[in-house]
């Protein structure tokens, strides 16, 4: 028994021993490992906040650009560089410059991680970059703008301005982009080229047929209100009304579309569920317009402006009038006959406008909406219901108490067009 206490003694000894050399060499090796997964998982944190920064500088810098276009100003850079150190106060910029695409700002920064257990294998630190490009590309934008009688003179004007200014912005001089830019002129209807869906060239009544000047049916004295009123419908009502532009790459073609709203002539209303349907037909793929892409990364704009309630001038304001039929009997509705879409709150026509947005959101469309002039509460609650401003917010609908307000106004719609990472 001495014997095999004596071996069992060895042996523990030299098991102990041999466990005890294992050890000297593992320790080294797990905290090597253990200093790797935690610097590592510091490495993949850090990261992620510098390109979170990053991506936060140039959708910055982007906002500045109907400002600083050639960003030669400074503005682009400032706004850039502020919101990275806002974001990583520890990161630097490498180089602030115009992005591999027209109109977008390209923003490179670097940041030093000192980390926590490599330095005891002799690493100190680790430098991470991260890169963001941000501005205005993949966009389809159509302007839809009241032509009423209201609009003529300095209100057009300043909105032809405004909207050409913003179209030279997304659609810039000598660079190809993948922007697009239609145009949806309305009034009581909207006039429609020939050929786009099939019918000659002309005024386009609710469902879709062609809306004569002057139905003869108007003449019948069932179809006056009141049944003695006398009979005032001026003839050419739709010629007035400047066609319908497609979207267009084609900046030359889009900038004279515009310039050609005058809203003078004969023809009235202000059917605004008129102009938002056929501003979501020119923005969607399917006929009668074809123009559109149906890339899903898309951002598909409409911008709609008006001075007026949605209306036939039966509404009150100074543009009522006291007879009928008169002008406005030959809108969209009244072509087709229809005697009881007249305006007025919480009517037909303003329930036609919700549900001509809605069905406009639904297909990928983006609203920005514009009140020019002075509004009643009703009227600025309809035209925030039909923006698609973000929960909370009223961040897509805009007020405009003068004409010369409307500059500012789409330079400020121009700068959330570019709030877009592009890479």
């Amino acid at each position: 028994m001495k014997g095999l206490h004596t071996i069992l003694q060895r042996f523990y000894c030299d098991e102990h021993g041999g466990t005890a050399a294992i050890l000297a060499v593992l320790i080294p090796v797990i905290l090597g490992v253990s200093a790797l997964a935690l610097d590592s998982a510091l490495l993949f944190t850090s990261h992620s906040r510098l390109q979170a920064a990053t991506d936060a500088a140039a959708l910055a810098g982007s906002l500045e650009l109907p400002y600083d276009p050639n960003m030669t100003l400074g503005k682009v850079s400032a706004a850039a560089t502020d919101y990275l150190n806002r974001n990583y106060a520890e990161s630097e910029v490498v180089s602030i410059a115009p992005g591999p695409l027209s109109r977008s700002v390209q923003v490179n920064t670097q940041a030093t991680v000192p980390l926590l257990l490599m330095p005891v294998l002799g690493i100190k630190d680790r430098l991470i970059k991260a890169t963001a490009t941000a501005g205005f590309n993949k966009l389809e934008v159509v302007f839809v703008i009241d032509n009423s009688g209201s609009m003529k003179g300095t209100p057009i004007n300043e909105t032809n301005a405004a909207a050409s200014k913003l179209v030279d912005l997304i659609m810039p001089d000598g660079l190809k982009t993948s922007v697009k830019a239609g145009l949806v002129p309305f009034r009581g209807k909207v006039h429609v080229p020939v050929n786009v869906d099939g019918i000659e060239d002309g005024c386009r009544n609710a469902d879709g047929t062609l809306s004569p000047d002057l139905n003869a049916e108007y003449y019948k004295t069932q179809y006056r209100y009141p049944s003695d009123s006398r009979l005032r419908v001026s003839m050419d009502t739709c010629d007035v009304i400047p066609r319908t532009q497609g979207l267009t790459n084609d900046k030359t073609v889009i900038l004279s579309a515009i310039a050609k709203q005058n809203a003078l002539g004969s023809g009235s209303g202000t059917v605004i569920s008129e102009g938002l349907k056929w501003g979501r037909h020119v923005l969607t793929k399917e006929a009668p317009y074809t123009e559109a892409s149906d890339d899903p990364e898309m951002r598909k704009i409409l911008i709609l402006l008006t001075d007026g309630d949605t209306e036939d001038g039966k509404c009150g304001g100074s543009y009522a009038t006291s007879y009928t039929p008169n002008n406005y009997w030959t809108n969209a509705f009244y072509g087709m006959l229809d005697m009881n879409s007249h305006c007025e709150n919480g009517g037909k026509l303003n329930q036609y406008a919700l549900e001509e947005a809605a069905a406009a959101k639904a297909a990928g469309v983006e609203i920005f909406t514009i009140r020019f002039g002075v509004s009643d509460t009703v009227d600025v609650d309809i035209m925030k219901a039909i923006a698609s401003s973000s929960p909370g917010t009223t961040d897509h609908y805009f007020d405009a108490p003068s004409a010369y307000d409307l500059d500012d106004v789409f330079m400020r719609i121009g700068r959330q067009l570019g709030w877009r990472l592009l890479n």
